[in-house]
C-alpha cells in the first residue's frame, strides 16, 4: 500500500439519494450476485487481497466479486459521483479518516446488525480497530488494516554509536538520538541525524497524536465532539520535542513524512517513525533495520494506527448487501485473517491471532507485539482534515521557533471551528 502521508483531499458535497439501511434478503434467493470492490492496496498487499477475493469466489457459486485497484485519492475523488450515477462499487476500502465523511452522507450501509450476527466473525476483532469504523455509535465498516506506527532504526548506525538496546522512554530516546547525531565540521547541519521527526504531514497523520498521547494529552475528546489540543500536557510535549530538535539538532526541521523516508533510506537519519512498508523499503536500501515501539512519554506508551476499512455502499440492494456481508464474514474468519496478515505485512486484526501464529513474517510478528498499545486516529471525526491541518500548523511553527502555548491555543480555536461544522 502506498504510504499515507496526509489526509486525503476532501470530496465535493454530492447529494446521494440512497438508503444506508441494513438489508436481510439472502443472495441465494435471487440467483448469482455480482459485486464490484474498489480498493487502494497498490503494492504487494493488493495482490494478497485480490487472491483472497479469488478464493472467496471459488469457495461458492452464488457470489462473484470483481476487484478494481485505484489509488486512495482516486477513490476519495470519485466515489460519491459514481454512487450518484449508480456506477460505483458495492464494497469499498477507504482510509479511516474518510469513513465518517461517507457515513454522514448516507453513502455507506449501517452494519450494526451484521456485527450482532455471530456468523459475521467479528467478535474477536480488536475493539480499537472497531472503534475506527464507528460513527456516533454505529458501525459502518470492518477493519482491513490497523497498524501501529513504530520506530524503524538502522542497526548498523546503532552499533557504530555503541547503542546495544533500543530506548524505551523519551529521555532515553533523545539521549540515543544525540549519540547518533554527527556534525563533523560543526556547522550546525549534521551529516547524520539521530532521528528524523517530521513536524507536519506525518505518516498517516499519526506521529503527533501519538506523542501528545504519550505526554497525557489528546487532540479531541474520545467521542470527537470537543477540541482538547490546548492543554498543559500538550504544551509540555510540544515544548519538549521542539527544544530537543532545535537545541540538540537531533532532527532537521521542516520535514514531512516523505522527506523523513528519504533521509532514513539514504542513511542520513538513524531512526524514523513509520509504517510496515518501511521494512521492505529498508531492505531494498540495504539497511539492516530493527522495529520497536514508540518509546513511552511521561504518561504512557502510545501509538496511533494507520487504519483502512472495508464498507458496503448504499448502492447495494438487499441481495447485494447480503452477498457483500458474506464476503466480509469470510474476510474476518481467523484463517483468512491470518493469511491476510502474513501476506500483506499488516498485523492481525483479531485478538486470537498471536505473534506466534504469524511468526513466518518477522515484521508482522514484531508489529503484533507492539499493537496492544495502539489507538485509533480521531475516530468518528467527520472534519478530520481541518483538525489535522490545525495540528500540523502548530507543530511546524513550533519547530520553526514559535511559542507552543500560543500555537496550541490557536489550534484549539481552529479545531473547535472544524468540529462545529
Amino acid at each position: 500500500m502506498k504510504k499515507l502521508t496526509g489526509a486525503l483531499a476532501a470530496v465535493a458535497v454530492t447529494a446521494i439519494g440512497l438508503s444506508g439501511c441494513a438489508g436481510t434478503t439472502d443472495a441465494e434467493s435471487s440467483g448469482p450476485v455480482s459485486l464490484t470492490f474498489w480498493h487502494g492496496y497498490t503494492e504487494a498487499d493488493g495482490g494478497v487481497l485480490d487472491g483472497i477475493v479469488e478464493d472467496f469466489n471459488a469457495s461458492q457459486d452464488d457470489i462473484t466479486i470483481e476487484t478494481e485497484t485505484k489509488t486512495w485519492a482516486v477513490i476519495d475523488d470519485t466515489l460519491l459521483p459514481a454512487l450518484s450515477s449508480e456506477n460505483g462499487p458495492e464494497i469499498v476500502a477507504m482510509t479511516s479518516d474518510r469513513l465518517p465523511v461517507y457515513a454522514t452522507r448516507n453513502a455507506l450501509v449501517d452494519l450494526d446488525d451484521f456485527y450482532a450476527d455471530s456468523a459475521s466473525n467479528t467478535e474477536a476483532l480488536k475493539p480499537e480497530a472497531v472503534d475506527m469504523v464507528s460513527v456516533d455509535g454505529t458501525k459502518f465498516g470492518v477493519p482491513s488494516g490497523f497498524v501501529p506506527l513504530s520506530v524503524i532504526y538502522n542497526k548498523t548506525l546503532f552499533a557504530d554509536a555503541g547503542i546495544t538496546t533500543f530506548p524505551t522512554t523519551w529521555d532515553e530516546w533523545v539521549d540515543a538520538a544525540k549519540k547518533l547525531t554527527i556534525d563533523s565540521n560543526g556547522d550546525g547541519t549534521p551529516e547524520q541525524y539521530g532521528m528524523v521527526l517530521p513536524d507536519h504531514a506525518t505518516v498517516g497523520n499519526g506521529i503527533w497524536p501519538s506523542l501528545f498521547a504519550g505526554g497525557g494529552g489528546s487532540i479531541t475528546s474520545a467521542d470527537g465532539t470537543e477540541a482538547t489540543i490546548d492543554s498543559p500536557e500538550n504544551v509540555d510535549t510540544l515544548t519538549y520535542w521542539a527544544d530537543a530538535v532545535r537545541n540538540d539538532l537531533i532532527s532537521p526541521t521542516g520535514v514531512d513524512g516523505i522527506g523523513s523516508d528519504e533521509l532514513f533510506t539514504a542513511g542520513k537519519a538513524a531512526m524514523e517513525i513509520g509504517g510496515p512498508w518501511m521494512a521492505g523499503v529498508a531492505t531494498a536500501s540495504d539497511i539492516d533495520y530493527g522495529l520497536a515501539a514508540i518509546p513511552a512519554g511521561p504518561e504512557a506508551q502510545a501509538s496511533t494506527a494507520i487504519g483502512i476499512s472495508l464498507a458496503i455502499t448504499a448502492q447495494a440492494d438487499d441481495a447485494k448487501q447480503a452477498a457483500a456481508e458474506k464476503f466480509l464474514a469470510y474476510f474476518n474468519d481467523k484463517a483468512t485473517a491470518t493469511e491476510w496478515a502474513l501476506g500483506s505485512g499488516w498485523p492481525p486484526l483479531r485478538t486470537d491471532v498471536s505473534a506466534a501464529d504469524v511468526s513466518a513474517n518477522a515484521t508482522v510478528a514484531s508489529l503484533t507485539e507492539i499493537a496492544p498499545g495502539t489507538l485509533p486516529l480521531l475516530p468518528g471525526v467527520v472534519n478530520s482534515t481541518d483538525v489535522l491541518t490545525a495540528m500540523d500548523t502548530a507543530t511546524q511553527k513550533a519547530f520553526a521557533g514559535g511559542d507552543p502555548a500560543t500555537l496550541l491555543a490557536e489550534a484549539q480555536a481552529s479545531i473547535e471551528d472544524a468540529l462545529s461544522k
